[in-house]
């Protein structure tokens, strides 16, 4: 699997990150490492260890040219080649022992206000330009989530509808006290495409006119879930642990465009309460006490499976063949190699009106009511611990603080 993965880009931190500190610690698919801006702007993922005396590089000096070691000064370019080797530079000019040194490097590419990393052999492919990434007039951010089990029962987790049926309707219910049930769902179907699987769902309240069945969701290869106004990556940071990026965008109302965000905000929420008691309130830290409570890496030997898990079984049975594609020295599924494909690579969405049309606030909000959207609300909806600082930003983009009031920030 980790052959697989290596195969494709991985969003690992938000750019705005790296202007606040220019030094990060990163943990990827096993490895430990370090990214890092550079003061020319160019941005490097190298091995968190110096290869001189295995210094730890979080603690690295930025300059123009790359990240200088603490320890003895030894300096490598985001490319991983050593630069500089201060004192044996002058011992022994001659020997150019720096040129013999280069620090384990790989790939970063910056789009949608988040920082990629590539694992994988070269030719690297294109990070994918979603459709949604195209998108104007938006106010986006980065949302991060630290969640302690393995990143593919979180990723099944997007292959399966009935859930929200009961997590995110009948569980959310009781915890609110109201104690109703939601609409069943009566009939699913899954299926493949280039770019991952759709699953299409019937409920008691819906029809196969309705674009849950005509359009569907899309669970995004290989590790990703896609629902029109957000992408959710599941990234692989070991065996035992997950990183949760979710990249999200809502289009600012008519009386705020033209809108061009000049930085994209980032920030992490906690998974637990200051008890230690999990987070329950919103979607995501439902889903995410759903992962976890699987066990670290969820025993599969023990399930048993019924017609509601069709999507699953589909998603393991597509990643068993495409490890076998890779053993074999091919190409896995949903490569992307060629810059016109890539500028804009759409997807499945549905209401794709509510995210490019322009319209009012007003206009936004009833139409979001009339489908069960929960659009343009003051508080970010979908995971808990919103910074009021970003909270705040987001209002004043959306219109929601008015011109007068703004006058006296």
């Amino acid at each position: 699997m980790g052959n697989l993965l290596r195969r494709y880009w991985h969003p690992v931190a938000a750019i705005a990150e790296l202007e606040d500190r220019p030094i990060k610690p990163i943990r990827l698919l096993g490895e430990e490492l370090v990214l890092f801006r550079s003061g020319d702007a160019r941005f490097g993922l190298v091995d968190r260890h110096c290869p001189h005396r295995r210094a730890d590089l979080l603690n690295g000096i930025i300059e123009n040219s790359g990240i200088r070691c603490s320890y003895h000064g030894w300096c490598f370019a985001p490319s991983g080649q050593c630069l500089e080797q201060p004192f044996e530079d002058i011992a022994n000019p001659t020997a150019r022992f720096r040129d013999k040194i280069r620090i384990k490097s790989y790939g970063v590419e910056a789009k949608a206000g988040m920082l990629w990393a590539y694992l994988g052999p070269e030719p690297a492919p294109l990070v994918p330009n979603w459709e949604p990434f195209t998108w104007g007039n938006g106010f986006k951010q980065v949302v991060f989530a630290d969640v302690p089990c393995n990143w593919f029962q979180c990723q099944e987790n997007s292959c399966d509808p009935v859930h929200f049926e009961w997590m995110h309707r009948n569980w959310s219910s009781r915890l609110s006290g109201d104690g109703s049930y939601g609409p069943r769902h009566l009939e699913l179907q899954f299926e493949e495409f280039e770019f991952g699987h759709i699953y299409r769902r019937v409920r008691e309240d819906t029809d196969k006119s309705n674009p849950h069945w005509t359009v569907g969701a899309t669970t995004l290869w290989p590790n990703a879930f896609f629902l029109g106004d957000h992408i959710e990556w599941r990234v692989p940071v070991d065996d035992e642990n997950t990183l949760s990026v979710t990249w999200m965008f809502h289009r600012v109302p008519a009386e705020r465009e033209p809108y061009v965000q000049q930085r994209i905000p980032w920030w992490k929420g906690p998974i637990k309460d200051e008890h230690g008691n999990w987070i329950t309130s919103h979607v995501l830290n439902q889903d995410i006490v759903a992962w976890v409570g699987q066990g670290r890496i969820a025993d599969r030997t023990r399930e048993h499976l019924g017609r509601s898990d069709a999507g699953v079984h589909m998603l393991r049975r597509c990643f068993e063949a495409n490890m076998r594609l890779v053993e074999e020295g091919k190409e896995p599924k949903g490569l992307i190699r060629d810059p016109e494909r890539n500028i804009c690579v759409e997807l499945p969405i549905k209401h794709r009106e509510m995210f490019t049309q322009s319209m009012s606030l007003q206009q936004s909000r009833t139409l979001g009511r009339s489908l069960s959207y929960r659009l343009n609300e003051p508080e970010y909806q979908h995971q808990w611990g919103q910074p009021e600082a970003i909270k705040r930003e987001y209002q004043i983009a959306m219109g929601m603080i008015s011109d007068d009031a703004l006058k006296t920030i």
